[in-house]
């Protein structure tokens, strides 16, 4: 026999003994993890079955479900009386509207003024955020009696009230740095620390995004020339 083919052979034949060999350790170390993984499965099991028989636990978790039902059950009241929503009113609801819930803003606005679009676009934003408080605008031109009687002189002109009563007000953009570009955050900030608002922990970090598109949308589509007190 060619003395070459005999090397080759016992080669090839001490290669497929190694490969044999790290097949079988490859299989032994899978039975193992499989092992590990199921004697784990089993500790949970226990330790699941035991948490669910603490008393302490499923008291802690009776209580998170009644005060998620109650947060929806007032949520649901709040969306009855118009919370959780910007809506236009006319003048023969204001008084129901601003009396029917212990916060409100209501925003006095002329629909061709530049800047009571801005104004509406971040209350727009704000109300669902905000359902503990009722959002309404109401157009000045069409309400002549409560623009006189609470001394609306400059427009937007975004009235407070708790329990029907004005409180607070913020006139054109005096409040919010002078400037047409200021954020919904800066909004919220102020009314927020007017008391008309609860504060809010960012949900998301979209906002920045949201606030050009918006910008953007009112600068395009509205003469910035119309505004005027």
């Amino acid at each position: 026999m060619d003395p070459d083919s005999v090397k080759s052979t016992l080669s090839n034949l001490a290669f497929g003994n190694v490969i044999a060999a790290a097949a079988r350790d490859y299989q032994k170390e899978i039975l193992a993890q499989e092992k590990a993984q199921a004697s784990a499965s089993a500790n949970e099991e226990v330790d699941l079955d035991e948490l669910m028989d603490d008393p302490e636990l499923e008291k802690l978790h009776a209580d998170r479900i009644a005060a998620l039902k109650k947060e929806a059950e007032k949520r649901q009241v709040l969306q009855m009386k118009g919370h959780g929503e910007y809506r236009e009113i006319g003048e023969g609801d204001f008084l129901g509207e601003v009396t029917g819930s212990e916060k409100v803003i209501c925003h006095f606005y002329h629909k061709e003024f530049y800047r009571c679009k801005i104004m509406d676009k971040h209350l727009k934003a704000l109300a669902p955020k905000h359902i503990d408080t009722k959002f309404i605008k109401l157009d000045a031109e069409n309400a002549p009696f409560f623009v006189t009687k609470l001394g609306v002189k400059t427009l937007p002109c975004v009235l407070l009230f708790r329990k029907g009563i004005a409180v607070d007000r913020l006139v054109g953009f005096q409040d919010l740095g002078g400037k047409d570009d200021f954020t919904i955050k800066t909004l919220e900030a102020i009314l927020t620390k007017k008391g008309i608002i609860s504060e809010k922990k960012d949900e998301d970090n979209e906002e920045d995004g949201y606030e050009e598109n918006q910008r953007r949308t009112v600068r395009s589509s509205v003469d910035p020339d119309s505004d005027s007190d």
